[in-house]
């Protein structure tokens, strides 16, 4: 149609000019002039509206009639622009539709057509960060407008390297992808067969389009705060992040591992391994000034495996410190800690699948080799365990249960020491950090003398129990035991060495 009439082309651009000229000059009148400007608006936005369908439906899946329409794109931003103003949203919910109209038609206006696509990509992340109209549109009250707008996104990130290392590492592409991140949020919660759930399933895809381009990396670095360990939306990253790899976990039998899903996992390993060393290390010095007492001094492994001045075994003290971010920093170690153990699952049964081919890639001695100014994962990991023993006690039927014989149940508990005890963002800490000690040392020698060593075996040891904060923790806690006595006489010897808490109090309880 438009192929076949060359002064449809002229007629339309003076369409889009005019009324974009009209839409923004309406309010440059006298105030003797205002009356009837409420029918006028009204009007301006029907034309507006209409307009757009027409050239949405014109230029849908003919590039010919894209490129004509393309020279119309810097009006149609303008346009979105005032109609996903706060001014104009509020004024009249009409709005809202004409910029999901609006919307639709961009892109159809650049879909299948990779040079136009390309301009646009390239136009728009380098705007002012005021005048990109994707940020606008993701953040519109309306989830048919956010679905429309995170398609626009899907398709041109799909398949295309330069746009989606553009959307990661631009300024304006990170702040795309925070209000990407602020929608799945927002549209978790949203119905099943909904359009919320329509634009959340989009939004995934995006994420996933990023993760399998290794990207993420990038991105997560994008979202640091300075003088803040974990910011939230580095935190909502990890959790798809982690859904993604279990998703292809289960969709792939670990023995038959895809090279792509190698290739996934390799990108993201040392993203993870410093997270993890991070986060670690930062829990580990809030928690210890939390429970600090007067004669506390850090950790010194002994040579039977135990540690002196073990936390675990010295009266507690009301805590003399609560930081406000550990919560937020031990929700992230968990995520991490799971992306962490589906990596390192996938590359057990990757190895006996391969006949322990010493060829190829093993991401679990990545893992356990990976070490920081404050040790190694396997130690840091360690010394948490320890202390979260003592700052978190466990919930068994309800009640807390101190981790320390030497406690009189009699003493009152302060309202500080209930704050500590507070599961919120603790919950499956103690299961997923026990879990992965388990996988890390199985059938390694060097992981298994390297957490005696560090003291290791009483703290699993004492991991071997009912905590309703942290199910299964007494099963995988007794398979990491398993690992790191199997064929290890020394372990075993340790073992040996230790009173079991059975015997000390005839209840099976520590």
């Amino acid at each position: 149609m438009g192929g076949a009439d060359a002064s449809l082309w002229g007629d339309l651009r003076k369409l889009w000019k005019d009324l974009t000229r009209a839409q923004l000059t309406f309010w440059d009148v006298d105030d003797d002039e205002t009356e009837g400007a409420s029918n006028r608006e009204k009007d301006l936005r029907t034309v507006c509206g209409s307009l757009a369908k027409f050239t949405r439906n014109l230029v849908a899946g003919v590039p010919e009639n894209q490129v004509r329409a393309y020279e119309n794109e810097p009006d149609i931003r303008r346009l979105l622009h005032y109609h996903t103003s706060w001014s104009a949203m509020e004024a009249d919910r009409e709005s809202v539709s004409v910029s999901r109209v609006l919307a639709e038609a961009l892109s159809n206006m650049v879909t299948t057509n990779e040079a136009l696509m390309s301009k646009l990509w390239e136009t728009y992340l380098n705007l002012p960060e005021d005048q990109v109209v994707l940020i606008r549109l993701l953040t519109s009250p309306d989830p048919r407008t956010v679905l429309t707008v995170l398609i626009f996104i899907l398709n041109c990130v799909h398949g295309s390297r330069m746009r989606s290392t553009m959307l990661t590492r631009t300024a304006v592409g990170a702040r795309v992808c925070v209000s990407l991140l602020d929608d799945m949020l927002k549209l978790y919660e949203a119905e099943e067969s909904s359009v919320g759930a329509k634009a959340f399933d989009v939004g995934y895809d995006i994420l996933s389009q990023l993760i399998e381009q290794g990207l993420v990396p990038d991105l997560y670095g994008k979202f640091t705060i300075a003088e803040e360990i974990v910011a939230p939306h580095q935190t909502t990253l990890l959790k798809i992040v982690d859904s993604y790899l279990q998703a292809i976990q289960t969709s792939t039998p670990a023995s038959g591992s895809e090279p792509q899903t190698i290739k996934i996992h390799r990108k993201l390993s040392p993203m993870l391994a410093k997270c993890f060393l991070d986060l670690s290390v930062y829990a580990r010095k809030a928690v210890l000034r939390s429970i600090r007492s007067p004669n506390h001094s850090p950790r010194s492994p002994s040579s039977d495996g135990t540690s002196q001045n073990d936390p675990s075994t010295s009266t507690p003290f009301p805590p003399a410190e609560l930081d406000v971010m550990l919560p937020k920093v031990c929700e992230a170690l968990v995520l991490v800690t799971q992306c962490i153990v589906t990596i390192t699952l996938e590359a057990d049964a990757r190895k006996v699948d391969e006949g322990h081919n010493a060829q190829k890639p093993d991401l679990k001695s990545f893992f356990y080799e990976t070490r920081s100014s404050d040790g190694s994962i396997v130690e840091n990991l360690i010394d948490l365990l320890r202390l979260l023993d003592v700052f978190l006690p466990r919930i068994n039927f309800g009640k807390p249960v101190s981790s320390s014989p030497s406690v009189d149940q009699d003493i009152e508990t302060t309202p500080t020491q209930q704050s500590a005890a507070d599961p919120t963002g603790f919950q499956y800490l103690k299961r997923d950090l026990v879990r992965l000690l388990g996988i890390l040392c199985h059938g390694v020698r060097a992981v298994q003398d390297h957490a005696r060593i560090c003291g290791g075996i009483p703290v699993v040891m004492n991991l071997c129990v009912i905590d309703e904060r942290n199910p299964y923790l007494r099963e995988h806690a007794i398979f990491t035991l398993h690992s790191l006595l199997k064929d290890n006489m020394e372990n075993q010897a340790v073992v040996d060495a230790i009173q079991s808490p059975a015997e000390r109090d005839g209840t099976g309880s520590s």
